[in-house]
């Protein structure tokens, strides 16, 4: 298989061959540059760069998508095996001390996730790991997998049952859903009946297309509350609950983020007239990963703060 170009250009770099890969996985320029955190000046710059490497246009707009050319087909496994040679590398012979490190772990979490965990998680890094970053990434369930098994993201924390082939998990906690309202909402007390309930105006937080077990809860409060009253969704929890705040409407959110809310807000705690569904929040990690001492270390970190299964 002749892939390597003859000409004496510049050679390329990690991330030139990392930008392929994304692009191979997203189909989208403006995709590809979020998960690489560039702009897309850049990656468009890295990719001509790549064009002129290979000869070839590697990816070609069809309708709203880059489709790959013959030629980027034909490269998606040595780009790929080229990565994973070199991660592996990295991952086998670099010590981590968290003292001195500078690295920054990508987290795949929901809004929830990120007002309940990332403060405990920062003031543990600032004590013992004050180089350390944390970055928040969201993506959609078709290629949370893929992103783990790449390296895009080094852990995910939710209820992603689908997350199946090469994945691996641990359950941290299990979570109850609660509902808020304004303080001064005119109707509804900390417990109304099942008929008052679904009487009032709601805003649901939307799962479809995140992978993420919240959509049972959803589907609970769709059976339930007639269409008509259901008056918006929204992709976060913590817009519903501000959104609550501000109208009648009742939010519906994880119960450890309503209880944080309703402290700092000045939100009213409702307890639903509903047998919401538990879900098991886990954090999930590419067999790849297993053993890179730095993965190690952060899901070691996220276990002491969050586990309450006793694992």
């Amino acid at each position: 298989m002749d892939t390597i170009p003859r000409r004496n250009e510049a050679e390329l770099d990690f991330h030139h061959l990392q930008v392929f890969d994304v692009l191979m996985t997203e189909h989208s320029i403006t995709k590809a540059a979020h998960v690489l955190n560039v702009t897309q000046p850049a990656l468009s710059k890295t990719l001509a760069r790549l064009r002129v490497y290979f000869g070839d246009p590697l990816f070609i707009r069809v309708s709203m998508r880059m489709e790959p050319t013959p030629k980027a087909l034909e490269l998606a496994e040595p780009v790929k095996s080229i990565l994973d040679n070199f991660r592996q590398l990295r991952s086998s012979h670099a010590a981590f001390n968290p003292v001195t490190s500078e690295r920054t772990f990508s987290i795949h979490v929901v809004d929830a996730g990120v007002v309940n965990m990332l403060p405990p998680l920062l003031n543990y890094l600032a004590e013992h790991a004050p180089r350390v970053h944390v970055q928040a990434i969201h993506c959609d369930a078709q290629h949370l997998d893929l992103w783990l098994e790449s390296g895009l993201i080094d852990i995910a924390i939710g209820s992603f049952p689908s997350l199946t082939t090469g994945i691996r998990r641990l359950p941290l906690w299990q979570e109850t859903f609660a509902c808020v309202t304004r303080s001064d909402h005119p109707r509804i007390g900390a417990r109304p009946t099942h008929e008052a309930f679904i009487s009032e105006k709601h805003v649901l937080v939307s799962a479809v297309g995140t992978g993420h077990e919240h959509l049972s809860v959803e589907r609970l409060l769709e059976s339930h509350v007639p269409r008509e009253n259901i008056v918006c969704r929204v992709p976060a929890f913590a817009a519903a609950a501000l959104i609550s705040r501000r109208t009648d409407a009742i939010a519906t959110i994880p119960g450890l983020l309503a209880r944080g809310l309703v402290r700092d807000c000045g939100l009213q705690l409702v307890e639903p007239p509903l047998d919401f569904p538990k879900l098991e929040i886990a954090q999930y990690w590419h067999d790849r990963v297993h053993r890179d001492p730095g993965n190690q270390w952060i899901r070691t970190v996220m276990k002491q703060l969050f586990c309450q299964t006793g694992h």
